[in-house]
């Protein structure tokens, strides 16, 4: 699971496993490791640090790079829609895969979450 997902980041980003592994920080050997495992159905769990360096480096959520979720449950959170995306970049998420507006609102929900905790207020 947690390979499976850490090549669809890359393939969004369109870099190779090694690269991305290189630019959020860690050993781009670490990546082989993985893979090896992954093709010989061993499920990979990497170290907090790299999960930290990763869910940094492309803004995913650790609970969905460990599929342990599908997105982020959060309690009271408030629907967002693709509509309100479309709206405020203008129509440009019409090119988006599926696969990266699931990405997209995730991203947006840890956005609202920051803000609400920056602000201390909660709906």
């Amino acid at each position: 699971m947690f390979y499976e997902r850490y090549i669809l980041l890359c393939n969004r980003k369109d870099l190779s496993p090694s690269a991305a592994a290189t630019k959020a920080g860690f050993n781009r050997g670490t990546v082989s490791v993985w893979k090896k495992k992954y093709e010989i159905g061993q499920d990979v769990v990497p170290e907090q640090n790299i999960i930290d360096k990763i869910c940094a480096f492309f803004g995913c959520p650790e609970t969905w790079l460990r599929g342990i979720e599908k997105e982020p449950a959060q309690k009271d959170e408030p629907s967002m829609t693709m509509d309100d995306f479309t709206y405020a970049m203008q129509n440009e998420t019409k090119e988006l895969t599926d696969g990266d507006k699931e990405l997209l609102l995730s991203l947006a929900r840890q956005l609202n979450n920051a803000r609400k905790n920056k602000d201390g207020t909660v709906d």
